[in-house]
């Protein structure tokens, strides 16, 4: 028996471009009761040398998540929506081996907790048919959460991509980046 109400024609997408860099949603996040008061999605300048331009990050919930397969003490799991979790309190052995893999840098080591920390796509809401909190704060709709036939209306000159490269490893994430029209991947060298 299911007990969620975890609706799965909901997507995550972020659009690098419209991050404005208010915080907004990492005021959001560490205002959620499971994460301990820690804000999991981070905004970070792009060149802040060179200009103000920042980017939002939030965890990609990989297809086959690498912090998972890289952890020694099996703390990590992802369950049948595809959403990767924060690692378990009583297994994380603190190692920071997830830390180091993730090819997108998301994870975080809490020394505080000595647990390493990520965003779960505010799985306490979503589980129970509610958007991820970031979302819901989100004022110039970098994040957005909510169908793929919402997001096409709302960015039609943009295609949502979930399929990446780094070097020639490929990764597929839940999550997905808004690209120009007629992408279909993007390469990080």
């Amino acid at each position: 028996m299911n007990l969620t109400n975890f609706n799965t024609s909901e997507e995550f997408f972020v659009d690098m471009q419209r991050c404005i860099g208010c915080k907004a949603c990492e005021m959001a996040c560490a205002e959620c009761e499971t994460n301990g008061q820690q804000t999991l999605i981070s905004v970070n300048y792009v060149d802040r040398a060179a200009t103000i331009q920042t980017t939002v990050q939030v965890c990609m919930h990989c297809e086959d998540p690498v912090c998972a397969n890289v952890c020694p003490a099996d703390a990590i799991s992802q369950d049948e929506f595809g959403v990767v979790h924060t690692a378990n309190t009583e297994r994380c052995i603190g190692c920071s081996n997830c830390v180091m893999a993730c090819p997108f840098g998301v994870p975080k080591k809490v020394e505080e907790y000595d647990l390493m920390m990520k965003c779960t796509m505010c799985y306490d809401r979503t589980s129970v048919g509610k958007k991820p909190m970031c979302a819901t704060v989100c004022p110039s709709g970098a994040l957005f959460y909510g169908t793929r036939n919402e997001i096409e209306e709302m960015r039609p000159n943009s295609t949502p991509i979930n399929n990446f490269i780094f070097g020639k490893e490929k990764v597929k994430t839940k999550v997905n980046i808004m690209m120009p029209k007629g992408s279909t991947e993007l390469r990080i060298y």
